[in-house]
């Protein structure tokens, strides 16, 4: 009696271990990725250091001739958010939208470009074909996006230092602790994991069409852009963390059920 052939079925941990292996190595390999970290950690210096070098300076209004004297930055943790008291501080306008929270848009393009272009180039069919199911291609891209954006809000911290240290600002606390300072990171890092999943679908939905995926992605991270300081200020918690892990989970399975149903209810070109 002829053997049968029997053929190895591939188990879920096995399939997204083997999709994360793959899409680790392409992004490690990604000059998109290098560059968006060399400007999280290049930009909070840049600007910190050119609004020290204005401070003191007076534009005056060509109407009205009421002088205005430009106040440079008083702490280094300006870069990520709002000191207790901190709202007299110079630079306060500036710093409470161009901060830390940036790169929540930041990854956006990213996550994008990432996976436009396995469209583009023809790769996630090939990949379908063989050997992904939607759901693990949903999963690896949730983390890679994930990933980088944590190196990210990293490099802008790292930065943030730097950029304080070079001008010399002060890195008083303000009676806050270097555990709401942690706290704060984590629960940024976490929240990351609510804006990914919203990038993965709108670009799986767009697929080779990056403009439409990242202007969809960038309007989309807007609506939620405002919270971000609400929810993980730098007086947070353990409960901040909590809050940001909970919407994190939520987000990330709910979105990413959508996402996957998209997938497969769509022609991938």
């Amino acid at each position: 009696m002829e053997n049968a052939v029997k053929f190895k079925q591939i188990g879920f941990g096995a399939r997204v271990k083997s999709m994360l292996r793959v899409d680790a190595r392409r992004m490690l390999r990604s000059r998109l990725f290098y560059i968006l970290l060399a400007a999280a950690l290049v930009m909070p210096i840049l600007m910190t250091v050119m609004m020290a070098m204005m401070d003191g300076s007076v534009s005056v209004d060509a109407v009205t001739g009421a002088q205005t004297v430009m106040r440079g930055p008083e702490n280094a943790w300006q870069n990520l958010g709002t000191l207790p008291g901190g709202e007299a501080m110079g630079g306060g306008e500036v710093f409470m939208m161009c901060n830390i929270n940036m790169m929540f848009m930041a990854v956006a393009v990213f996550v994008c470009l990432f996976i436009s272009e396995d469209f583009r180039s023809d790769y996630a069919k090939n990949l379908f074909a063989v050997r992904a199911e939607k759901g693990d291609y949903v999963i690896s891209k949730t983390v890679m996006g994930f990933a980088c954006g944590t190196l990210m809000l990293i490099a802008y911290f790292l930065g943030s230092v730097l950029g304080g240290a070079i001008v010399s600002l002060s890195f008083s606390l303000h009676g806050l602790t270097a555990a709401n300072l942690f706290f704060c990171m984590i629960a940024k890092i976490l929240l990351m994991l609510v804006f990914v999943p919203i990038f993965v679908l709108i670009s799986v939905s767009a697929k080779e069409r990056a403009w439409l995926s990242i202007c969809g992605s960038l309007g989309g991270g807007m609506l939620l852009f405002m919270t971000v300081s609400m929810i993980t200020p730098l007086s947070s918690t353990a409960l901040n963390v909590l809050l940001c892990l909970a919407g994190g989970a939520m987000f990330s399975l709910g979105l990413g059920a959508l996402s996957t149903t998209v997938l497969k209810k769509t022609s991938l070109v």
